[in-house]
């Protein structure tokens, strides 16, 4: 029994390891900067971005964020949410390539936001919140590069841009997938019109099979009193039959 238990406590022991050591895998695997959503539409307007800093050491505090926006395929008509505790400091650029909106030519854009007076301490996080005017059209994805200082002077690059087919990068960038442009000139309206016939014809399949089974149901019913009016006649003519002798 000594033995049996001694086993036990050794599994449960090597268990317990192998679960902490999977857990702290996950938290390190998770303890990434983030953009959120992580998808827009294409030339989406009006919305917000939220990058989500958290603290992945144990001793000290994040101090300062820094998130530089692309210029090559510029975010239009940045503005900077207030945080608590927190300063942001605006950086605008020339654009290489100026953009044609129907307001007019947009020759800059901002390409770094900094923040800093604030604090996220180990086991926290903070969300920066950043709106926008519009995203542009000419991309499939937005690098949102942001370096994250420490009280003690470390500073982690969120860099790094995972290649087609590879493993995620040690300290990825955030990045922010744009997907196809909504249809503005009804484009959706066969897939409506589909889905309507679609309920038309099923709907009118039901029709049928009820009435189907309806005339089934109305046969079957008149063959039963064909069938009892003849089973009446015959018991009629039987004890007719009986009773004619007897006279």
């Amino acid at each position: 029994m000594s033995a049996y238990r001694t086993t036990l406590r050794r599994a449960g022991t090597v268990a317990a390891l192998a679960t902490a050591g999977v857990l702290a895998a996950a938290g390190v695997a998770s303890a990434h900067v983030t953009v959120h959503p992580e998808s827009y539409a294409k030339g989406a307007t009006d919305g917000v971005l939220t990058f989500r800093v958290p603290n992945e050491e144990d001793k000290s505090s994040t101090t300062k964020v820094q998130v530089y926006l692309p210029t090559d395929h510029p975010v239009l008509g940045v503005l900077v949410t207030p945080q608590n505790g927190w300063t942001a400091k605006v950086t605008t650029s020339k654009l290489k390539t100026p953009v044609k909106t129907d307001d007019g030519t947009i020759t800059d854009a901002v390409s770094e936001i900094t923040w800093t007076g604030g604090r996220i301490a180990a086991g926290q996080y903070e969300d920066f919140n950043v709106a926008f005017g519009q995203l542009p059209e000419d991309t499939d994805r937005l690098t949102f590069k942001t370096l994250q200082t420490y009280a003690d002077g470390d500073v982690v690059r969120w860099i790094e841009e995972a290649a087609a087919g590879d493993d995620e990068p040690e300290n990825p960038a955030p990045v922010l997938k744009l997907t196809a442009k909504a249809s503005e000139d009804g484009d959706g309206a066969p897939a409506a019109s589909a889905s309507t016939a679609a309920t038309a014809t099923k709907t009118a399949s039901a029709s049928a099979a009820s009435s189907s089974s309806d005339s089934t149901a109305r046969g079957l019913g008149i063959a039963g009193l064909v069938v009892g009016v003849l089973g009446l006649a015959a018991g009629a003519f039987a004890i007719v039959r009986s009773r004619s002798p007897q006279s």
